[in-house]
């Protein structure tokens, strides 16, 4: 990759850091206190380690096998997000790759994590992805099941839920995207208050580049940000 390249996305990392920065000031948050994770779907090693090189510490990859052929080219250690849907039978290759991951949205799926990390001998770190759109093309929980596959993860000794996630409505007006943020960040406060002892509720992982401003007035402590880092996806 030349050297305009990395320079462009060294300047556009930092232009979306100066605007989470600023809407934590105006969320009156601590500052700092919003966790950026660069979105590297179909993203390049090049690309990538450009963005690390550049300071960025978290990635999210949404594809098992993807990631697999890409992580190990990193020349330095990133904290790792799996934030696509899940299939099952994938979950023995992605549980070695990732720290995190952040789309847990079945009973079924949330089990085969719990069977698999006894397995290995690990506990895994998870989010509870929840569908607060509403929308057919999305993936998570829906809200009004979203209780019961907590007690389904809080009886899985092998995970650790740390908190939710989801997704914003696909060409939402910004009313409709505040309303699906709003929804979540209730969800989060409630739970907050009477939580398994093996569940932690501190990671609300909401907005993505098209949102991710109006994320963080709502409460979002992570973003997922790819194509505002990286430019459009070839």
């Amino acid at each position: 990759m030349d050297a305009t390249r990395k320079k462009k996305i060294a300047d556009k990392l930092a232009l979306v850091r100066q605007k989470i920065a600023r809407a934590e000031i105006e969320a009156g948050v601590q500052p700092g206190s919003v966790t950026l994770v660069g979105v590297t779907k179909l993203r390049t090693v090049e690309e990538i380690q450009a963005a690390v090189d550049a300071g960025l510490s978290d990635i999210g990859e949404n594809r098992a096998q993807e990631a697999q052929e890409k992580l190990p080219g990193l020349e330095r250690a990133v904290t790792r997000h799996f934030i696509g849907h899940l299939q099952r039978n994938k979950v023995r290759a992605v549980l070695p790759l990732f720290e995190l991951i952040q789309s847990v949205d079945s009973p079924r799926l949330a089990r085969e994590i719990d069977s698999k990390a006894e397995a290995a001998g690990t506990r895994v770190r998870v989010l509870m992805q929840v569908n607060t759109s509403g929308e057919e093309s999305k993936f998570g929980v829906v809200p009004d099941k979203a209780d019961s596959l907590l007690e389904v993860i809080s009886g899985c000794p092998n995970l650790s839920l740390e908190g939710l996630m989801t997704i914003g409505p696909l060409g939402g007006t910004r009313r409709e995207t505040a309303a699906c943020f709003v929804r979540l960040r209730r969800m989060f406060e409630g739970y907050r208050k009477s939580l398994p002892e093996n569940c932690r509720m501190e990671v609300l992982s909401m907005g993505m580049s098209v949102d991710y401003e109006l994320a963080v007035s709502e409460g979002s402590n992570m973003v997922r940000v790819g194509t505002a880092i990286f430019g459009p996806r070839k």
